[in-house]
Parts: C-alpha cells; structure tokens; sequence
C-alpha cells in the first residue's frame, strides 16, 4: 500500500465517491484511480466501497474503519511536510486564514500588518465565505486558522477558542424618527423596515432571537453579509441598519449616519478562533493567534490541541 491510494481514497469520498471528479482533483486518470483503490482492498482483503456494477455506491463498515485511519496518516503526513517546513526556513511561508467578510474587513488589518513586521517572508492567503465554509476550509486544511462568530463550535474535529466579544449596532440616516427617541427598543425597531446580515452571518441568530423572544416579527427588507453593504443601503433611505460594532467604531467609518448601540437588545456574541484538531501548527500561526487578542498564547493553544480541558474553560 503506498500514499497514492490513500489520496484516491479520501478524495473519491471527498467528491462523493465520483471517481472522475476525484481524477480531476488529483490530475490523474479515472481508471488509474479506480484500480489504485481495487489494488488496496485486494492488498486489505476487505471491500472498501460497495459497488453496483463498476460505479461506487456507497463505503463499506470495513471501508469506514479503513478511512478513519487513512485520514489520521495522511494527517500525520501533512504534519510531517510542516515540521520539514518549519525547521527548514523557521521565518517564511505562508499564513492561509479562512474568515468572514466582516472579520477580515474591519478586524484582521492591524494583525495582519502586525504579523507581516515581524515575519516580513510570510505571505498571507484570506479566504473569505459563510462561517460553514470556514470551518470547512480549516477541516480540509485550506487554511491554517479560522475566525468567526458562527458554526465553528459545532465540528468536533475543530478546536475552537473564544477570542473577543462584540455587539450590535444600529446605523440611521440622519434625523430619523427613532433617533428622538431616548432609548431604542425591540417594539420600536419591529415597526420599521430593517436592513441587516444573512442569517448564516454576523450574530444574525441573536438578532433573530431577539425578536422572537419578544414575540415580535421584524419587517427585513435586505439581508447582506458585507457591512459596507448595508450601510450603503441605509444611506439610501431603505431602512434601519444593524450591523457588528466594529463595522461603525470610528466616525471616519460613518460619516454620513447616525450610529447607536444595540447590545441591551441583541446581547453578546463571542468571535472564537478555530484550528484543526491534530495538526501542528508553525510558529508564524500561533504568532498571529497571539496578536490576535491578549487572550490567546501558544501554551493555551497546545493545551487547547492536547484536549486538556473544554476550550472555554482554558
């Protein structure tokens, strides 16, 4: 048995066992494939995938064990070309971070600037996309770390860790009606049109638990995933934004609305940082997780990655 059949394997599962997608994956033929992955179940003496004729169907029991522990070695082996890495030129590289729109507009510069001081060989790779596709990235290793508000706690193979707190805001054109109003409440907000994030982004599920705690329905006229965005839709006229706090932090930032605070009525939420379980990280990451928030130290990562203790308790 050797590594290429192992990365037949993994990627055939990874294209939902469609063998010609996983030979475009791995530029390599669909019968190479397929007879890479026939040579190691004879070798195995199992059945890694069922099959109806020549087309896969679906993995066998034997073929779940068998994959579980292909993807620790190959994880290893990854781990292994890091290490390599690492060593062979310790200040060079680069930082891939899968985030989201909001985070790597109005939170990663200064860290980002900051790392590339101090690592001026490191180049920096952002993927951008939903808070699912984020801890997808880091999953498949696209990206060494995640950042985001959303999801990333609900994948057992991640180690996520709370890195800052934030809150809402509200974003009104100057001289709105609501802006008279001493102290802006959810029965206020429910009887004017409303513009603000997707439901997958930013915080959208305490704004939308919010309301219907209240048993209120909020008339929303757009959803985004970009503040900008939104902004500019409520310098428009379309309705009341509301949008993360450092989407407005500055008047610089907004200068043509008027910003008020939200988090007495949709509370806290929690940006948390997320590596893959298992992987080792170079110190140019755990560096950047540092300058991140005073939170995060590489000994509070190790431990994190160890499982010596629940993530949020460390």
């Amino acid at each position: 048995m050797n590594l290429h059949q192992f990365r037949f394997v993994l990627e055939a599962v990874r294209r939902n066992l469609n063998l010609t997608e996983a030979a475009k994956a791995l530029h390599t033929s669909q019968p190479g494939v397929s007879k890479a992955i026939l040579e190691l179940e004879d070798e195995l003496g199992v059945d890694i995938f069922a099959r109806h004729g020549k087309r896969i169907k679906r993995l066998t029991e034997p073929g779940q064990h068998v994959l579980r522990s292909i993807e620790i070695i190959m994880r290893e082996v990854a781990n292994l070309k890091r290490i390599g890495e690492q060593y062979a030129a310790q200040d060079s590289g680069t930082l891939s971070i899968a985030t989201t729109h909001t985070q790597a507009r109005y939170v990663l510069p200064a860290p980002v600037a900051r790392l590339r001081q101090i690592y001026p060989k490191v180049g920096i790779s952002l993927h951008q996309g939903a808070p699912d596709q984020v801890a997808r990235w880091v999953l498949e290793e696209v990206a060494d770390i995640g950042i985001a508000t959303e999801s990333l706690t609900q994948y057992p193979d991640l180690v996520t860790l709370p890195c800052y707190e934030w809150q809402h805001a509200l974003v009104l054109p100057p001289g709105h009606p609501l802006l008279q109003l001493e102290r802006i409440g959810l029965e206020d907000l429910a009887q004017v049109p409303l513009i603000t994030y997707h439901p997958t982004f930013t915080g959208r599920t305490r704004i939308d638990q919010a309301f219907a705690q209240r048993g209120l329905t909020p008339h929303i006229v757009l959803e985004a995933i970009d503040s900008d965005v939104i902004k500019t839709y409520v310098k428009l006229g379309m309705g009341v934004g509301i949008v993360a706090e450092m989407a407005v932090a500055g008047d610089e930032r907004t200068p043509e609305l008027a910003v008020r605070p939200a988090g007495h009525l949709f509370g806290t939420n929690v940006a948390r940082v997320a590596f893959k379980r298992g992987v080792y990280l170079r110190q140019f990451v755990l560096r950047f997780a540092e300058l991140l928030s005073e939170r995060l130290s590489r000994d509070l990562i190790y431990k994190a990655l160890e499982g010596q203790g629940h993530d949020d308790q460390l």
